[in-house]
């Protein structure tokens, strides 16, 4: 190695500072954490090798041997972990070393609560693994040199932490990476034979590729003595070095499944659960999936990273393979490893390949039956629900063959517990269902008071009908998708006529015909009154406490959805609302009696106000202001 040249000084990016000095002021609590973080990051550089001399042979520069190598001095206090991997060129360096190459640094920020254990969970979500070196050192360097570049392509970069780093142009001979952290003076525990084999053992051991430490032997005389001069340096394959997904399920430990998981999904907490099968016959191939216990930060951005780490016949062929699950199931992580692709197969040739579709059938399938086993443990599930339940919802849009199954998976919350917490399923919805109730009423909410409160459950909670309390922005399009469950339909209690079943007795039928017929001459008035504001008005049996509400056509697009369109620039048609007027009312027996001006009055309050209790808004609120006081002051 010459002399740097080219040597130049640049700032880190601004959150990546704020990031460093979160390390380094001992945010992880579990600071051997490093030592993972930068095999793991090893490993993947000599994947990405191995893939790229498929096509070129060449980049292995004779050094066929993919390895991880690490040593430590015990005077200098120094731990180095080096690879023969891919390498990084100068601008990969100031791209990877000086910028955290993942958008969200920022938000990540922010979630940050100041409380260390929380704190230390969240950075897992943001693919930092590199500068968990700073836990331990007060200075890093690293070496490096793309490979298949001249010898004279290598790059040094430094840097102490602490706002800057420096880039320097070296000679190296060597392709590939290696990292010289500095230890601290209270880190010096590191630079120990004994502890860094524990903690390859202990957190690398899944790994494919050998991890090396040096080791030393001393000849020894007839008397056992050593023979002084006799030194000799042999390295030591001190991991497992076995692919985890090609062992056998009952040879490998839980503690064995959850470190792997760190290692494909770059996450600081255990999974849930896994699913680890061989498939063998037309297609063959092992996956090992996995649910994580929190959602990454780039869960619902489009360009977020999702998808199985791909491997064809143990070689590593791509990291975000989305090919093989659904959308509404991105969060699923874990390895597909498979003869049945040829080895240079790239994102384009899995689009056009019939096998992709029949394991992506297979892996959904997979996937949902390891979902169904979770929802047995319902506070494992609840955890899951409440980090991936919204996407989740996304599911019977998307899959329509397993429409069912997913259904039997979501969790609402109920007018059953009136809680805000989803936890109540559609099979215990079914269960407590009244004798004589055909049908899932549900109604949809811009926020969960609204739903709760709606005057449209006045007469559910009366009868003691349960009613699917919905409010995510994504419900009303997830029940457009779902039609019925276990034979039942779905019925929005805010469109079109109430159809309660066999819940009402005959006598109450007839009851609400002839309040019907009485109050024809007020229908008849209100709807003169109110002109175009409406497009029918009648008489209701649905209120018990409310004067009024508006409802919609069974078909129309809901008040929630109509709002979300309007809000992303999707002009719609207008609809006009239903008014219902319950008879027996106080307000609706005094407009009854009104006359002129205060009729009209009255009538546009009535409708405004259920508009209001609705969620929606007023086209003139100041004319509804109006109005009140007028009747108010009368």
């Amino acid at each position: 190695m010459t002399t740097a040249t080219h040597e130049e000084t640049l700032g880190f990016q601004t959150e990546v500072k704020q990031l460093l000095n979160l390390m380094i002021n001992s945010l992880y609590s579990n600071r051997e954490i490093f030592l993972r973080e930068l095999i793991s990051n090893a490993a993947d550089a000599c994947d990405k090798l191995r893939y790229a001399a498929l096509d070129n042979d060449a980049l292995y520069e004779g050094d066929s041997e993919l390895r991880i190598e690490i040593e430590h001095d015990a005077e200098a206090g120094t731990v180095t972990v080096r690879d023969n991997g891919i390498g990084m060129n100068r601008d990969d360096v100031i791209a990877n070393l000086g910028t955290i190459a993942r958008s969200g640094t920022a938000e990540f920020l922010k979630q940050l609560s100041g409380e260390q254990q929380k704190d230390a969970k969240l950075i897992g979500q943001f693919g930092v693994g590199f500068y968990s070196g700073f836990i331990v050192a007060d200075e890093v360097t690293v070496r490096t040199r793309k490979a298949g570049a001249h010898a004279n392509e290598g790059v040094e970069w430094r840097s102490q932490g602490e706002g800057e780093f420096t880039v320097a142009d070296i000679e190296r001979l060597k392709h590939g990476t290696e990292i010289v952290l500095h230890l601290k003076e209270d880190a010096k525990e590191f630079a120990d034979d004994f502890r860094l084999q524990n903690l390859v053992r202990k957190y690398s051991d899944h790994i494919e590729v050998p991890v090396r430490m040096p080791k030393t032997e001393t000849a020894k005389d007839d008397e056992g003595n050593e023979i002084e001069g006799s030194e000799v340096t042999t390295w030591e394959t001190v991991n497992e070095a076995t692919a985890l997904w090609v062992r056998p399920k009952s040879e490998i430990s839980d503690d064995e499944y959850k470190a792997f998981y760190k290692h494909v999904a770059h996450d600081f907490s255990d999974p849930l659960t896994w699913s680890h099968n061989k498939v063998e016959g037309k297609l063959e191939y092992t996956s090992l999936l996995y649910v994580p216990s929190r959602a990454p930060f780039d869960l619902y951005e489009r360009d977020g990273s999702r998808g199985v780490k791909l491997y064809v016949q143990r070689v590593f062929i791509m990291d975000d393979a989305e090919q093989f699950l659904p959308l509404y199931l991105r969060f699923i992580k874990g390895v597909l490893d498979t003869r049945d692709l040829s080895l240079n197969v790239s994102r384009e040739i899995l689009q056009q390949d019939p096998k992709v579709e029949k394991i992506k059938s297979a892996l959904t399938k997979r996937a949902l039956d390891m979902l169904k086993k979770l929802a047995k443990d319902s506070e494992k599930y609840q955890t899951f629900w409440n980090h991936f339940g919204s996407v989740l919802k996304e599911g019977p849009g998307e899959d329509f063959a397993n429409r069912e199954t997913i259904a039997g998976l979501l969790r609402f919350s109920t007018t059953h517990t009136d809680s805000t917490t989803q936890d109540q399923s559609l099979a215990e919805y079914v269960e407590r269902m009244k004798e004589g109730q055909k049908k899932i009423y549900y109604i949809v909410a811009d926020g969960f008071n609204a739903a709760k409160n709606s005057p449209h459950l006045e007469i559910f909670r009366k009868k003691g009908i349960e009613v699917l309390l919905l409010n995510d922005r994504i419900d009303e399009w997830l029940m457009s998708h779902l039609t019925e469950f276990d034979g039942k339909a779905f019925a929005d209690v805010a469109k079109g006529e109430l159809d309660l079943g066999d819940v009402e007795d005959e006598a109450e039928k007839k009851a609400q015909e002839e309040t019907a017929k009485a109050k024809e001459d007020l229908v008849k008035r209100v709807q003169e009154a109110l002109g175009d504001g409406v497009q029918e008005v009648k008489v209701t049996h649905r209120l018990t406490d409310s004067p009024a509400c508006v409802v919609l056509p069974e078909h129309e697009m809901g008040f929630q959805m109509r709002r979300i369109m309007e809000a992303a620039g999707q002009p719609l048609p207008e609809v006009k609302p239903i008014l219902e007027l319950n008879p027996e009312h106080a307000l609706v027996s005094r407009l009854e009696s009104a006359e002129g001006e205060s009729f009209d009055a009255l009538a546009h309050i009535l409708l405004d106000q259920a508009i209001i209790a609705e969620g929606g808004h007023l086209d003139d609120p100041a004319a509804y202001v109006k109005r009140l006081n007028s009747v108010l002051t009368a």
